[in-house]
């Protein structure tokens, strides 16, 4: 099995996957910013990051702009907008990752985020899917390996920085 994941990953990494790519973008960009899907895109990456066929996992794909973020502006009476009030192309504080993870928790508040990974970028947009597990689902309970997600400490991780990515823009990983 581990030459399949490897054969996976050379692959996804090869440039025949190029127009592959182009064609999935193509039809990302019109789809709604977090959608559900049946399967994952880069199936070795899911795996290596926990998830598992069977009930209990879903994955999301997640878009988020690129770029800097706006800051908001001081409430005022009125008037014009200061061209250098400084509002536009702040560095966010979470990663676009991060930021996609908390998206998807917020569309799927019963489900528990346990990681993601990058799937494409085009000039505007980046792309990831989050694995996210039902923390109620008797599948889960029952998996000694990933039954922890339902203990009440680890609810809602992804907001408190607990995840892969939150604990990478908290600069507690390398």
């Amino acid at each position: 099995m581990l030459n399949l994941y490897k054969a996976i990953r050379n692959l996804w990494k090869s440039e025949e996957t190029e127009r592959l790519e182009k064609e999935r973008l193509e039809k990302w960009r019109r789809e709604p910013a977090v959608v559900r899907i049946e399967k994952p895109t880069r199936l070795d990456r899911a795996r290596a990051l926990g998830y598992k066929a069977k009930q209990g996992f879903v994955i999301a794909r997640v878009r988020v702009v690129k770029g800097g973020k706006p800051r908001r502006l001081y409430e005022r009476s009125g008037g014009r907008k200061p061209s250098s009030a400084g509002l536009l192309r702040f560095t966010a504080r979470k990663s676009d990752r991060w930021i996609a993870e908390e998206r998807a928790a917020r569309k799927f508040p019963n489900l528990e985020v346990l990681n993601s990974y990058y799937v494409g970028e085009d000039g505007k947009y980046k792309w990831f899917e989050v694995i996210l597990v039902d923390p109620h689902h008797p599948n889960i309970l029952s998996d000694p390996k990933i039954n922890w997600i339902a203990k009440g400490t680890n609810r809602r991780r992804v907001f408190r920085g607990l995840t892969s990515a939150g604990k990478k823009s908290r600069g507690l990983k390398a």
